[in-house]
C-alpha cells in the first residue's frame, strides 16, 4: 500500500534502500511460455532481436507493481494464446513482501499472493516490486493526449500516496454514476428537475474527493517543475522547456478552494452535460501543459525534443516514488536509447546514476547497444520468448 511522504523528505536523504528482484518466474504470459531469471543486486541485460520478447518480460516485471498492464491491455490478452492463465512469480529484497505472485485466468479471476497470502485488498500489494519502465513509446506521454498525462500522474502519485488513490478510487466511482445518471436521463427522455436531481447526487462526492486530486497535482507539479527544466537542459534541450498543470481548478490554493470551484463548475453545467451526454467538468479532464519557447510541444517538438521530455518525466516518476516511500524503485529500461545520439545517451545516464545505486533490468536488440555503463552487468540472450543466461558475461 502507498504511503505518504515524510515532511522533511529528501534527495540527499541517506535512508533510502533499492528495490530489488531476486528472481522471476515467467509461465504463459503475453509469448513467453516458460522461462525463469535471476537478477544480481545491480541488475541484468538482456539481448535480443525485437520480436521475441524483451518487451513481454518489462511489461511481466511491471505488472508487479500496477497488478494490471503498464501498456493498457486486457488482463486476459496477456495470457499466452491456447493458455488457460498466465502466472507470474518473484523473490523481492529491499521492499515489504519477500515473495510476490500474480495469476489471472481466461474468465479474468485475478488471484495475488504476498508471502504466500492473499492480500485482505487488491490495493494492499499495489506497487508491491516498485519498478519505473522506459522505452521509446513513451513518446506518447508527450505527443498523445491528454489520457496518456493523465494516466502518468495519477499512476505516479497513486502509488506514493494513499490519500490520493483513495481520493481517485472514489471520484472515478462517483464520476461513473453520474455519466450513468445523465445516459440514464437521455435515454427516457426526463429533462429539468428530476434528471438535474439525479446528477447532483454524485456532486458532493465528486468535488470532494476531486479537490483531493486537484492539490496534489497542482503541488507535485510545483515541487517538481523547475528539476523538469534543468533536466531536459541537462540532457541537451536548448530551448526553454516548461512543466504546468492545465486545468480549470489550477489556482485554487488550498482542498477547500478547489472543492468549492468542482462543486460550482458541476452545478452551473448540469443542462450542459445533458446536452453532451458526459460529465464536462472536473479533474478527469485536467492536463500537463508541456512547452518549448511557450509552444506545445506536441505540435512544434522534434521527436528528440519530445522523447527528451518524456524521458524526463520518467526520471521525475522514479524521484517522486523515492522521495514518498524511501525506497529506490527498479528501472526497467526497454530499449530507452533508440534514436537518441551518443550524447543525450550518456548525459541521460548520468541522470540515472545520479538518482542512486539502485537495479537495472535494461533490453537491447543487439550486444553493440550496450552502454559501457551496463557492461559490468549479467547478460541473457532471448529468443522466442525463451530466456538463457549468457556464460562468461
Amino acid at each position: 500500500m502507498p504511503q505518504s511522504a515524510p515532511a522533511d523528505a529528501t534527495t540527499d536523504s541517506p535512508a533510502f534502500t533499492a528495490a530489488r528482484l531476486g528472481s522471476l518466474v515467467v509461465r504463459d504470459f503475453r509469448n513467453i511460455a516458460h522461462s525463469e531469471l535471476s537478477c544480481a543486486a545491480d541488475g541484468i541485460v538482456v539481448v535480443g532481436e525485437n520480436g521475441h520478447g524483451k518487451s513481454n518480460l518489462i511489461e511481466a516485471i511491471a505488472y508487479l507493481r500496477l497488478l494490471r498492464s503498464q501498456r493498457g491491455a486486457r488482463d486476459r490478452d496477456l495470457i499466452r494464446f491456447g493458455a488457460p492463465a498466465f502466472h507470474l512469480a518473484a523473490s523481492l529484497e529491499g521492499v515489504a513482501a519477500h515473495r510476490v505472485s500474480a495469476a489471472v485466468d481466461k474468465p479474468g479471476r485475478k488471484k495475488i499472493t504476498l508471502d504466500g497470502g492473499e492480500p485482505e485488498r487488491l490495493t494492499d500489494a499495489l506497487d508491491a516490486l516498485p519498478s519505473v519502465a522506459f522505452s521509446p513509446r513513451d513518446v506518447d506521454l508527450v505527443a498523445g493526449s491528454p489520457a496518456e498525462r493523465r494516466r502518468y500522474v495519477d499512476i505516479t502519485l497513486a502509488l506514493t500516496s494513499a490519500p490520493y488513490l483513495h481520493a481517485l478510487r472514489v471520484y472515478r466511482g462517483a464520476l461513473a454514476r453520474r455519466n450513468a445518471a445523465i445516459r440514464d436521463a437521455l435515454k427516457s427522455g426526463r429533462r429539468g428537475r428530476d434528471a438535474t436531481s439525479a446528477m447532483a447526487a454524485w456532486e458532493p462526492a465528486l468535488a470532494e474527493h476531486g479537490a483531493v486530486l486537484v492539490d496534489a497535482r497542482r503541488r507535485w507539479v510545483a515541487t517538481h517543475g523547475e528539476t523538469f527544466v534543468a533536466q531536459c537542459l541537462a540532457i541537451g534541450e536548448r530551448g526553454a522547456p516548461t512543466l504546468n498543470y492545465a486545468s480549470a481548478f489550477a489556482e485554487c490554493g488550498t482542498v477547500s478552494e478547489a472543492r468549492e470551484a468542482i462543486a460550482g463548475q458541476l452545478e452551473r453545467q448540469r443542462d450542459h452535460d445533458l446536452r453532451r451526454g458526459l460529465t464536462q467538468a472536473g479533474p478527469h479532464r485536467d492536463d500537463l501543459a508541456l512547452s518549448l519557447d511557450g509552444h506545445d510541444l506536441r505540435g512544434v517538438g522534434s521527436a528528440g525534443q519530445q522523447r527528451t521530455a518524456a524521458i524526463v518525466l520518467r526520471l521525475l516518476e522514479a524521484a517522486t516514488h523515492r522521495d514518498a516511500t524511501g525506497v529506490i524503485p527498479v528501472l526497467l529500461l526497454d530499449d530507452p536509447f533508440a534514436e537518441l545520439d551518443r550524447r543525450r545517451t550518456q548525459r541521460i545516464l548520468a541522470l540515472l546514476d545520479a538518482m542512486g545505486a539502485g537495479q537495472c533490468v535494461l533490453c537491447v536488440p543487439r550486444e553493440d547497444e550496450i552502454p559501457a555503463q551496463f557492461t559490468r552487468l549479467a547478460r541473457w540472450q532471448v529468443r522466442d520468448g525463451v530466456f538463457t543466461p549468457q556464460v562468461g558475461t
